[in-house]
């Protein structure tokens, strides 16, 4: 099994040493596990939110040292990217600047409010929430279109706090998956939303089966941001992914997918 989800301290919202996290996955067995802590924002700074531009090459050389450290586990250095429009260029150039085996592209902003961050959940009173959820899709679908990712990160993410339209969403939601398939990405099956509001993985399970039926590859990734939360609920992850129609995972070298299959 693998997790290619792993926050550190850099970001200024997880806890513990990187060795820490990498001695969690050892107890579990897990055959991989890859480093995804977030890129610097482009577009403002915020020490609670992700790490300084000046800690990239130190977060890549820690990576690099603990694989001499653990050599039984399999470590991958990834990213986790926000999609922001209008910085799609400096993204790159940022993302070019450094050897990762895998980038992960988010959506945590609509138009410069955090709607995952609950400092600011009093958002969600301004908007029609299907409208917002096609907002949502709609920027998801332009992040896969930029082929600056690997990953789409937590892909129904909108949902976390329990804000739920009334409406139907699979056509809003096929819609991104064609997108995402024509791109080439792949979807992860993200723990952390069990440990959330909504209480669901991301993406749900009928998101999960349309994606088995678009053809679209999948990780897991547990989103942790606690050495404990290293490989957190990947047994339903496997379930999950089983009952939808899965049976292999994608891993990444130097940003080249291969196949591995799911048990193991």
């Amino acid at each position: 099994m693998i997790d290619y989800h792993i926050h550190t301290a850099r970001c200024g919202h997880a806890q513990g040493e990187m060795a820490d996290y990498v001695e969690r996955a050892r107890e579990l067995s897990l055959k991989e596990v890859g480093f995804a802590d977030h890129l610097p924002l482009l577009f403002k700074q915020d020490p609670t939110l992700t790490m300084r531009i000046d800690q990239l090459g130190e977060y890549i050389q820690a990576a690099e040292s603990l694989k001499k450290e653990f050599p039984d586990v399999e470590i991958k250095t990834g990213i986790e990217a926000d999609y922001l429009p209008g910085f799609e260029d400096e993204t790159a150039r940022l993302l070019k600047s450094y050897d990762f085996d895998f980038v992960i592209g988010s959506v945590h902003f609509i138009d410069g409010w955090g709607f995952d961050d609950s400092r600011y959940i009093d958002g969600y009173k301004d908007w029609d929430i299907y409208s917002l959820y096609a907002r949502y899709f709609g920027l998801v679908a332009d992040a896969a279109k930029t082929g600056l990712f690997d990953i789409i990160g937590h892909l129904d993410l909108i949902k976390k706090y329990n804000f739920k339209p009334d409406a139907d969403i699979t056509p809003l939601v096929k819609g991104v998956l064609d997108i995402i398939k024509g791109a080439g990405v792949c979807v992860e099956i993200n723990t952390a939303g069990l440990r959330k509001p909504v209480g669901e993985m991301y993406p749900g399970t009928d998101i999960l089966r349309l994606c088995f039926e678009s053809d679209i590859p999948i990780t897991f990734g547990s989103d942790a941001h606690k050495p404990e939360e290293v490989g957190k609920d990947f047994d339903l992850a496997r379930s999950a992914a089983k009952e939808a129609g899965y049976d292999r995972l994608v891993v990444f070298n130097k940003r080249v997918p291969e196949y591995i299959m799911l048990d193991t």
